[in-house]
């Protein structure tokens, strides 16, 4: 692998986690089925526009149908991670995503039938032994904030892992800008009418916000995909940890967010053990 591919690697997470910081930001000034439908909105509008400018294969009727399984997936996924960041610090919500590879191991072997060995248990057990770290202070009530919060960070491991068992089925033949148009446009419509039930009026501000949150997404979608398009995947996995330290940054400047240091100990754990699956 070489650096031009880490690095692609390394600004796809830095945009991804930027994304989440302006939609957090958001969702404190708007209600949040509105704040989620006007990220995918905006998202699906630049997807759409990658889609003219690139002119892909049309899509076949199986990727179709598996593209279309996923949006209910990315819904759950995406809307029970960003409920997670507006009543979590940004750089424990995103700590407790780094789960999700040890759930695709898991889901693999339940549902695939990919052999479930020795590494993906131990996995399994730092990953679990970090979490209760990192919640710990919650659980005793030491720390402001609701276990809600916690549950909607796991319940997005847990379904983001199930979308990536579905991506696998259809990235292979599949071009990424269909599957980022679809990922993005697809929940969009899904949400209109609860995002409708709930609209608010919006400033320019607010659409120049959300409008950079679809251009960071789709941006960070393609440059990810990029990278992992011309390296192997556990090569480049530890680098998805690197959005601990932008969101930790973004957390403390624009939030006011500091995590304690239970978050940073969860944190090693759960690397340590995503890392082991990385390289079975």
């Amino acid at each position: 692998m070489t650096w031009s591919i880490a690095l692609r690697a390394t600004l796809g997470i830095a945009l991804l986690t930027v994304m989440d910081a302006v939609v957090k930001g958001q969702m404190q000034h708007h209600p949040f089925a509105m704040a989620l439908f006007m990220r995918f909105l905006m998202g699906g509008l630049c997807a759409l526009a990658v889609l003219a400018i690139v002119r892909p294969p049309r899509p076949t009727r199986a990727s179709v149908i598996g593209n279309l399984a996923r949006v209910p997936l990315v819904v759950l996924s995406a809307g029970s991670f960003f409920y997670s960041i507006s009543v979590l610090p940004l750089a424990e919500a995103l700590t407790l995503s780094f789960l999700a590879p040890v759930f695709v191991a898991l889901l693999g072997g339940l549902l695939l039938k990919e052999k479930i060995d020795r590494r993906i248990l131990q996995a399994l057990g730092f990953g679990l032994a970090g979490m209760l770290v990192m919640v710990w202070p919650r659980l005793q009530g030491h720390v402001g904030g609701t276990g809600l919060g916690v549950a909607a960070a796991l319940f997005s491991a847990v379904t983001y892992a199930f979308n990536l068992i579905l991506l696998r089925r259809i990235a292979v033949r599949e071009h990424p800008a269909i599957i980022v148009a679809f990922q993005n446009a697809g929940p969009a419509f899904f949400i209109a009418v609860p995002a409708w039930h709930v609209f608010v009026p919006m400033s320019l501000g607010d659409l120049t916000a959300y409008f950079s949150a679809g251009v960071l997404a789709v941006a960070g979608h393609l440059t990810l995909t990029s990278a992992y398009a011309r390296a192997a995947a556990s090569r480049l996995a530890p680098i998805e940890y690197t959005a601990l330290v932008w969101a930790s940054l973004l957390g403390f400047f624009l939030f006011d967010e500091v995590p304690l240091y239970t978050t940073y100990l969860g944190a090693v754990l759960i690397v340590a053990g995503t890392i082991a699956i990385s390289r079975r």
